[in-house]
């Protein structure tokens, strides 16, 4: 038997060094990246997914782009670069994207393929000039670039009648289809150099599979994972090379096909998926799944807010140095790690049916905390997939639920354990995958001396810069500083800590009052003090006009000029805009029915500017238990989402007003008496003064 698994080890080493041999005529690296780039703008113009927009673009592309590139192959125009428009390149890629009918198009309509060979994209921006010159002089009734409100006009729609045919490719469809990718793919770290270069050796061995399949003549549907995926696109992008390498490794030119997109058990997707993965592992002897390429779920939805009348500043600005370093965070990285059973030595088969392993960290990290449980048998089993922290040691422990071995017992037995330290585990980086055998110390007072060892498939993703997880406590009160709060805010002289993982205090917070003596008079003065464990004091914040000034005005925190149930609560604007709203919005979504009954426990943070025009989740409060995640991405740019805790005493507050409208069933409440009760939460009476909920801004 061991003799046979050696054998079929090598076979399957020769294979994967067989699959690598493939010759690919394009840097599928660089190109997978530029893909990732030019989807973010995409996304950024989701004018261009739907309606009027995309019919104008798939007119601006048939009959202005694809003539225009025909004539610079032919040398009618110019020698030099041409710069595509946006429109124009989003229809023109997800045409590309079905390789076989793009080909024929153009052989049809032009003789020839057009390719995109000294064709720069929109997102550079290089010789734009040069092109536009070029396209005015042969569309003078077209612009160039497409401005928001533009519409065909007259003189535009005669000119269709000029162009004998067109593509009878469904483009709207295509588009449709393409839509969903950039969320499948949008995780930091897909675009590293490491996880790409994975991806293009697995995306040779993708191809390796099918032309296996079509020597031994066998008809399979092959799926690809979604870093597969992007490689392939990115390879179809350059269809003149796609062509021709195809031919090469298969003979012809391989269709790509997805127009099925039912994930449901027992369709053609989910049971070519399957098939794809025992092949894969069948040929080369590791895993087809890997961390960080699977499907992420649907596209979290859309906003419902109308964000056309927020004003969004223009220009990003720069965060003060003054408060930039007035806390300093440890760094932390996050990985994704997938991992199953594949194999068992000396499986103990009185279990048979019974047995788990309980997963753990030794010491657990603020993004795995809790034990996750992988059931299987000697021909089965299942994945896991969870999210940690790079370091520390994994703990696996042997369970047993069998009721023959104690059977007056309904709690798990455990058999043993075994651990990895994951800094053993990563050694192999660069290959993000590793398959380990664990041998299991055994529980003597039940398997005697006998020891399972587990055969364990592990994949990770490339470390990415972790969120930070803060907790706000009261200085006179174990309870977290979101207690119900019953119409007054309690006494301002208390002090409130922002406290960071393992409860160390960043910072201590209080809201005072002041006198301040003029010529004329004596003016009141509200300010939010922080005080650092060094003993360092910042004025935080200041009660101006109707809101609060933070950073010394760099920003500001204020209500939106105008409320209602279904609008945001706060917002704060400064170099960028960032809007409260209840419930979890965006990336933080949840469609799990149980969890969306306690909506009313959170608050989302939510970035609206230039590059995130529809809007990023960049923090979020569970009102509750009052703790705050904060994306590691936005701290040094979002500084208000790093302290500002003590402003979520009010939004409590107003969370609870806001269920209460929904509630409210009469027929004589109006939306201006809410709006009055909401900015009357701004002076809420504390020890018979007026008192504005502490505050604070810092880096």
């Amino acid at each position: 038997m061991g003799y046979v698994l050696i054998v079929m080890e090598k076979k399957q080493q020769v294979e994967w060094a067989e699959a690598q041999k493939i010759v690919l005529s394009i840097d599928l690296v660089a190109e997978a990246k530029q893909q990732l780039q030019f989807l973010a703008v995409v996304d950024r113009n989701r004018k261009l997914h739907e309606g009027p927009a995309l019919f104008k673009a798939i007119y601006r592309y048939k009959y202005c782009w694809l003539p225009l590139l025909a004539k610079r192959i032919e040398s009618e125009v110019t020698e030099a670069p041409l710069v595509v428009p946006l429109d124009c390149e989003w229809i023109w890629h997800c045409h590309r994207l079905n390789p076989v009918c793009y080909v024929a198009d153009c052989e049809t309509l032009y003789g020839r393929i057009l390719d995109n060979q000294n064709v720069v994209s929109s997102i550079w921006g290089t010789c734009r000039k040069q092109t536009e010159q070029i396209w005015n002089k042969l569309y003078p009734h077209e612009p160039y670039e497409v401005q928001n409100n533009s519409i065909f006009s007259d003189d535009t729609s005669l000119d269709i009648h000029k162009v004998s045919e067109s593509t009878k490719y469904d483009l709207v469809s295509a588009v449709k289809r393409q839509i969903s990718l950039f969320h499948q793919v949008s995780g930091a770290y897909v675009k590293n150099d490491i996880f790409l270069k994975e991806a293009v050796a697995r995306y040779k061995g993708f191809l390796h599979l099918i032309k296996r399949n079509r020597q031994l003549s066998v008809k399979r549907f092959c799926v690809p994972t979604y870093d597969i995926d992007l490689i392939w696109h990115s390879h179809q992008l350059y269809p003149a090379a796609y062509c021709k390498d195809l031919k090469t490794i298969l003979g012809k030119v391989l269709q790509h096909d997805d127009t099925d997109s039912d994930r449901t058990k027992g369709n053609k997707l989910d049971v070519a998926f399957s098939g794809t993965t025992k092949q894969w592992e069948e040929t080369f002897g590791s895993r087809y799944w890997r961390a960080g390429a699977m499907y992420r779920g649907s596209t979290p939805s859309p906003l419902t807010i109308n964000l056309s009348q927020l004003e969004i500043p223009k220009n990003k600005g720069v965060v003060p140095d003054s408060y930039r370093n007035v806390i300093q965070l440890p760094k932390r990285m996050l990985v994704e790690v997938m991992l199953e059973i594949v194999a068992v030595r000396n499986f103990p088969t009185e279990h048979k049916g019974s047995l788990f392993v309980s997963i753990s960290k030794k010491q657990p990290d603020l993004f795995f905390s809790t034990r996750r449980r992988i059931d299987f048998s000697s021909d089965s089993t299942e994945i896991a997939v969870f999210q940690c922290q790079p370091t520390g040691e994994l703990l696996f422990e042997l369970m047993s639920c069998s009721s023959s071995v104690l059977p007056t017992s309904k709690s798990p037995i455990l058999l043993g354990t075994s651990a990895i330290t994951l800094d053993d585990l990563f050694k192999s980086l660069s290959k993000l995958q590793a398959e380990k055998w664990l041998e299991f110390m055994p529980n003597t007072s039940v398997l005697g001396s006998n020891r399972i060892s587990l055969r364990i498939a592990f994949s990770w993703t490339t470390p990415i810069p972790s969120p930070y997880r803060l907790h706000m406590v009261l200085t006179h009160s174990s309870k977290s500083c979101f207690f119900s709060l019953s119409g007054r805010f309690q006494n301002a002289k208390h002090w409130a800590c922002v406290m960071h993982e393992a409860e160390s205090e960043l910072m201590s917070i209080q809201m005072r009052e002041l006198i301040v003596e003029t010529s004329d008079n004596c003016l009141p003065k509200k300010e939010v003090i922080g005080t650092t464990p060094q003993g360092e004091s910042h004025m935080l914040a200041e009660f101006v006009g109707t809101g609060w000034s933070l950073m010394n005005g760099d920003w500001f925190f204020r209500l939106p000029n105008k409320l209602d149930e279904e609008d945001h609560i706060f917002e704060i604007v400064g170099n960028r805009k960032v809007i409260i709203l209840p419930g979890r919005k965006l990336e933080y979504e949840t469609r799990s029915r149980s969890k969306q009954e306690t909506e009313q426990n959170f608050l989302t943070a939510i970035e609206i500017s230039p590059e995130y025009p529809y809007g990023k989740a960049v923090a979020l409060v569970n009102v509750k238990s009052g703790f705050l995640e904060v994306r590691a991405m936005i701290v040094s740019l979002l500084p208000v989402e790093r302290s500002n805790q003590n402003l979520w005493r009010l939004i409590q507050q107003k969370m609870s007003t806001l269920s209460t409208m929904k509630k409210e069933k009469e027929p004589t409440c109006s939306l201006p008496r809410k709006e009055r009760e909401f900015r009357g939460m701004m002076s809420v009476q504390t020890n018979g003064k007026p008192c504005m909920p502490p505050v604070s801004t810092h880096m």
